[in-house]
């Protein structure tokens, strides 16, 4: 079991809890303690980092204003969030909260990462939507790591 085995665990694991949580109306942490005490430990594969799966989880609507403004810079003119699957929705807002709250991940991680989450899910056009949605948003939010300079409507970590 390797650190990047958990951590893609517990991120496949928080897009699933975060997908429940608004299908359900169930709050972060009710969703994160029934993941941790009811499914880690019970699936084949590494066992996911409990602490970062709690972080995203409770993160995404902590950040949850922010998360959702930033995506929808990120969709075409035409498109509003609600339109957007469920899942897909889980996968960009797991994703958003690394790349506003988490400086500690490299945002290429981040990216990667939920790109190849969004392959377990479709086998369409979806994950190349969200790696574009992804890489949009990481150039305005982390454009120092790009080498770029951030644009005037984002606030400097």
């Amino acid at each position: 079991m390797t650190a990047h085995d958990a951590r893609h665990a517990a991120r496949l694991a928080a897009v699933q809890a975060i997908y429940q949580m608004e299908l359900t109306g169930i709050d972060a942490e009710a969703v994160a303690q029934e993941f941790v005490e009811h499914r880690f430990g019970t699936e084949p594969g590494t066992p996911p980092d409990e602490e970062f799966f709690g972080a995203v989880v409770r993160g995404v609507p902590h950040h949850q204003v922010e998360i959702d403004r930033a995506i929808a810079k990120c969709l075409a003119a035409d498109w509003r969030l609600e339109r957007v699957d469920s899942i897909l929705r889980a996968i960009l807002r797991a994703a958003a909260f690394e790349l506003i709250a988490r400086p500690d991940v490299p945002a290429r991680v981040a990216i990667d990462e939920y790109v190849e989450i969004a392959h377990a899910f479709f086998s369409a056009d979806e994950p190349s939507f969200v790696n574009a949605a992804l890489d949009k948003m990481a150039h305005r939010k982390r454009a120092v790591e790009f080498g770029e300079t951030p644009p005037d409507d984002e606030l400097a970590f």
